[in-house]
């Protein structure tokens, strides 16, 4: 009977830990984007996905509170700069997608701060970008509203920090190594059915 008891007692604070908990999940068909911009000497150009998948999860009933972990992955063959070969050439010559197919970011919410309807985070956390590990510290703008999560980021990242040679579009023309990443997606509120 005292064991029946203890049990019922762990799986009550178990479940009071999940209901009180924060779980966001990208959703697939909301309006998501990931665009990248880089330069050479004569052009600008950009490339742009939609495929954005991962999670935002914390413990508590307080938005973001301790126990809060983020991971976001982008399958990088999805890009497109509107340009077939320099798509191919960018998948297969410089990402090297088969070897590597996603890039990803697994972090945690360090400051996060309310303005008007909005929160102003900081997050802390690893990026792997051609099987190169990079310890990275984004801001971001994150809304919810009717159990919508919108986050909004912009941050630079140098293809040098991650093994990546800065590709030449001919002979003398070359890839900048700074390249400026802009994400704007959605997650939706995972509803637990207890």
């Amino acid at each position: 009977m005292i064991l029946k008891i203890h049990r019922i007692i762990f799986m009550l604070i178990l479940f009071s830990g999940l209901i009180t908990a924060g779980d966001w999940q990208v959703d697939k068909d909301a309006k998501n984007s990931v665009v990248f911009m880089s330069s050479t000497t004569l052009l600008d150009f950009e490339g742009k996905t939609s495929d954005i998948d991962g999670y935002l999860f914390w413990k508590g009933e307080e938005i973001f509170a301790d126990g809060n972990e983020l991971y976001f992955e982008i399958l990088l063959n999805t890009f497109s700069t509107g340009i077939g070969k320099r798509d191919r050439d960018m998948r297969d010559d410089i990402l090297e997608t088969k070897k590597y197919p996603y890039s990803s970011f697994k972090a945690k919410i360090t400051k996060s701060e309310k303005k008007d309807e909005a929160y102003h985070v900081l997050v802390k956390g690893e990026m792997i970008l051609h099987g190169q590990k990079k310890e990275m510290e984004i801001p971001g703008v994150i809304t919810i509203k009717d159990g919508l999560m919108n986050i909004k980021t912009s941050f630079t990242i140098f293809l040098d920090d991650f093994k990546i040679a800065a590709p030449s579009l001919i002979a003398f023309i070359k890839v900048a190594n700074e390249i400026k990443l802009e994400l704007d997606f959605n997650l939706r509120e995972i509803k637990l059915n207890l």
